[in-house]
């Protein structure tokens, strides 16, 4: 059989979760949300997390560009942004990009313009590598649901021909 079997990219997949657990980077509430998952919406996850990432990319270049300006850094609309990505985050299981949000909340209550720079230059990396690992994961997904609908059906017996 050509490329991997089911069982293989089922376990790639363990394992890749597995390592994004043990890092901090997702907790048990992305696992609540493949449980939403089932034949009749297979796509679910992965169609929430796109939805996910499409939003918090625009809730990170609003904050970019309210740093960009040293005279004008409006850290109560920062507040509100991250306040949104905090929630987003957590509803996807993003623990470490939520943790990194909290911190760069608190840097804005206190009005620390060069802590919200540092805090945004992580939350972007953490975005990063949180979007290239949930890819990773997405594409073994597809695989695995293509090499299971590929399956080959095993050779049937004919009932009028008992050697068959």
């Amino acid at each position: 059989m050509l490329g991997l079997s089911v069982e293989q990219l089922r376990a790639d997949m363990n394992r890749l979760l597995a390592i994004l657990f043990h890092q901090g980077v997702l907790d048990e509430q992305f696992l609540q949300l493949q449980q939403l998952q089932d034949e009749s919406s297979p796509n679910f996850v992965s169609e929430v997390v796109t939805i996910y990432f499409h939003e918090s990319e625009k809730l990170l270049r609003n904050l970019r560009a309210l740093l960009v300006d040293k005279e004008l850094s409006d850290y109560k609309k920062m507040g509100i942004h991250l306040n949104q990505l905090m929630g987003s985050s957590s509803s996807i299981g993003a623990q470490r990009l939520r943790n990194v949000c909290a911190a760069f909340r608190a840097a804005s209550e206190l009005n620390n313009r060069p802590g919200c720079l540092r805090a945004l230059e992580l939350l972007e990396y953490e975005y990063c590598y949180l979007k290239n690992k949930l890819h990773e994961f997405f594409q073994i997904e597809q695989q695995r649901m293509l090499a299971a609908a590929v399956r080959y059906p095993a050779p049937q017996q004919h009932r009028n021909n008992p050697q068959g």
